[in-house]
């Protein structure tokens, strides 16, 4: 049986013309006109038994015009008519194969000229967002974000697989909720068996989600020691590009003969390394990217002999060697960074950190799942104590390490991963002024066109969209969208929008804390969400300035920040 059985006392208004996905209706009279408001759902009579159309509220309107207003009548006088234009979005079925009650984003169909049209409330309001969650609830393992503004006895469910599958964007103006929707995500996620997921935590805001299912990583700062929980990223993981645009200066006028030295010494000491572990296998065919253990001091110590080498002259004199002199600001700018105490993940000249089964450990912390993970399948990585200047380079070689892994792990055994990117803007940028975030922005677009195909998924987390990539939105397939008030963020994530559901954007600046505009592929219905709250939150809680300030003592933190300030670190 249809759950839109409807008396005829409760049309509002008959279709008045058709355009493709676009139907505009008249209304009947002014009370049934106050039933509506744009981004309502309305159910159109369909020309298919046990089918109606679904439509959305996108304008209502008022046209008036000088027309006759009786035929008798020998004056023209106003008439005034109430329109409403509806943007069509799928079919709901009273039957699909053995299935009842079914919607699927299709339109077989479009109604006929004076077809009815009935308002979506109530509890035919409440049957049909049931309906709705109830194929993703059908699914093993289903995803909830909360519940339906519009109905909120009806549970939004979403399809976990489709979410993850097709890359997601959550954004929103700070304190509008975006951690609490991660949370939520991330607390269903973990109670799966074999759940794989990382969080790239830039400011420890996570550290508060702990439990069953998750695992906190660090990556090193400068007094941390070698820990379980503790990630060193040893130089030598680092492409050639990567480790250029850290420590070359392009605008030297020796800017060339510096890169063709260290890419040349760089290859030998790798290939030194290699014949002393006797991986014959791996000769043959390593490049200058290939992620060999090699002595950095070893490197520094040829370009120092490089750059003071004298050489004998056709006349038998000593005279200058061919980079005498034109190594000296690279030298310099190399030892300043293996130096520098902030870059201890980096350059840390502990012997383990030159072992070549290193990387194969660093990928097990990363990419094991909860059934090989001791049931700690979401790591959570802290960047707190990476240097800002060089964060989109640390940050993007994480991601790079994992997508270059899962490309090639047999297809038999691959198991998806997800990643969510939060405060994506700092390390995915729109627009890049230095190489070293080009060469960490390059590791994401390359995830984002092709992450699908091998199991590796993004969720970029943003509170400035306009100031992230457009080539990874564009990628993204699903969007979870909470108040934003930037006019320039509004209009980019519209431009992402279907030109559908336009009009649907113009709810972002409005939207209350912890509530979403959520539209894509999994979610059947372009909706908006109450996110639920999560049971453990992160510390992203908006401070108090007013209560603060009322308070009749504080605690003078001065002296600790000062000291933490100089030796880099809170601990």
């Amino acid at each position: 049986m249809s759950i839109f059985e409807y008396e005829k006392n409760e049309v509002f208004g008959s279709v008045e013309s058709v355009d493709t996905a676009t139907v505009v209706v008249r209304i009947v009279n002014d009370e049934k006109l106050k039933e509506l408001k744009v981004n309502n759902l309305v159910v159109l009579r369909s020309t298919k038994v046990g089918q109606h159309l679904i439509g959305l509220v996108t304008k209502i309107m008022r046209k008036s015009g000088l027309e006759p207003i009786d035929e008798d009548a020998p004056e023209e006088g106003y008439i005034i008519e109430n329109v409403v234009r509806i943007t069509l979005i799928g079919t709901h079925m009273d039957k699909f194969g053995t299935k009842d009650n079914v919607f699927r984003r299709t339109l077989e169909t479009v109604p006929e000229l004076n077809a009815e049209c009935f308002v979506l409330k109530g509890e035919k309001l409440t049957n049909f967002m049931r309906a709705i969650s109830q194929l993703s609830m059908n699914t093993e393992n289903p995803l909830s974000l909360g519940r339906y503004t519009l109905d909120e006895e009806a549970e939004a469910w979403i399809d976990g697989n489709k979410f993850f599958q097709r890359h997601a964007i959550v954004v929103g103006s700070t304190g509008s909720g975006k951690s609490w929707t991660i949370a939520r995500i991330l607390e269903q996620v973990s109670k799966l068996k074999s759940a794989n997921s990382i969080v790239f935590d830039i400011h420890g805001e996570y550290q508060p989600i702990t439990g069953e299912g998750f695992h906190h990583l660090k990556v090193a700062g400068p007094n941390d020691t070698f820990q379980d929980n503790i990630i060193f990223l040893p130089y030598w993981l680092l492409t050639y590009e990567e480790m250029i645009s850290m420590m070359l200066d392009r605008s030297d006028n020796n800017a060339p003969n510096q890169a063709m030295v260290f890419s040349n010494e760089v290859i030998s000491a790798k290939r030194n390394k290699l014949e002393e572990l006797g991986k014959q296998k791996i000769l043959d065919n390593f490049t200058i990217d290939s992620p060999v253990p090699y002595n950095l001091d070893i490197v520094v110590d040829r370009f120092n002999l490089l750059d003071r080498e004298m050489i004998t002259g056709s006349s038998g004199r000593d005279k200058q060697g061919p980079f005498h002199g034109k190594l000296t600001r690279f030298i310099q700018r190399l030892v300043a960074k293996r130096d520098d105490k902030r870059l201890n993940f980096l350059f840390n000249r502990e012997e383990s950190l030159m072992s070549y089964d290193l990387m194969e450990d660093l990928c097990r912390k990363l990419m094991w799942s909860s059934s090989l993970n001791d049931m700690k399948g979401i790591k959570i990585i802290d960047f707190s104590e990476v240097p800002s200047d060089i964060l989109p380079l640390i940050i993007g070689l994480v991601a790079r390490v994992i997508f270059s892994v899962q490309q090639w792990v047999d297809k038999d055994k691959r198991h998806p991963i997800a990643i969510f990117c939060d405060e994506a803007h700092l390390y995915i940028p729109a627009k890049t002024e230095h190489s070293i975030d080009e060469a960490g922005l390059k590791n994401f677009e390359r995830i984002a066109k092709e992450g699908r195909k091998y199991g590796v998924s993004l969720i970029v987390i943003s509170q400035r969209p306009a100031e992230v990539s457009r080539t990874v939105l564009s990628q993204s397939c699903n969007f979870v969208a909470m108040r934003l008030t930037n006019a320039e963020d509004q209009s980019v994530i519209k431009r992402l929008l279907p030109d559908s559901l336009g009009d649907f954007a113009e709810l972002l600046p409005i939207l209350d804390i912890g509530e979403a505009v959520v539209i894509g592929d999994a979610s059947l219905l372009p909706s908006r969400i109450r996110i639920s709250v999560p049971t453990m939150k992160p510390s992203s809680a908006t401070v108090d300035f007013w209560d603060e300030w009322s308070k009749t003592e504080t605690q003078d933190g001065i002296s600790k920040a000062v000291e933490s300030l100089r030796k880099q670190s809170k601990h």
